[in-house]
């Protein structure tokens, strides 16, 4: 048996992109983390430590949101890096990082990236 444990919407502030004004203004970010993890054990045995604790992974995608980037791209790849390391029962991972109201011209909700990885 396979379990996914979704974390969604986790709402950020972060200092992200390659204008200066997002470096100094900074800008709010959502965030989904899909985690795909064999956790019958904890199925049965009812004890945090047979899953994948959500507030440690909370804590992981915070620390490092807080690292600047350029890239949406850069930023979402060091977070799966490390979750992987944190966790390495982990069997897939999908993220999706959403800069919402982005400095471009015209008007759009959100820019996202989405990153897959699939572990054997």
């Amino acid at each position: 048996m396979e379990t996914c444990i979704e974390l969604k919407n986790i709402r950020l502030k972060a200092y992200h992109g390659v204008f200066e004004q997002e470096r100094k203004l900074g800008n709010l970010y959502s965030l989904d983390v899909f985690l795909g993890a064999p956790l019958e054990k904890a199925v049965l045995s009812d004890d945090l430590n047979d899953t994948v604790n959500y507030a440690d992974v909370y804590a992981i995608v915070k620390a490092e949101m807080d690292i600047p980037s350029d890239l949406l791209e850069h930023v979402a790849g060091r977070i799966l890096v490390a979750l992987k390391k944190n966790f390495p029962q982990l069997t897939s991972i999908e993220l999706k990082i959403s800069k919402l109201n982005p400095p471009i011209k015209g008007e759009i909700g959100s820019a996202s990236v989405i990153l897959r990885q699939t572990y054997s």
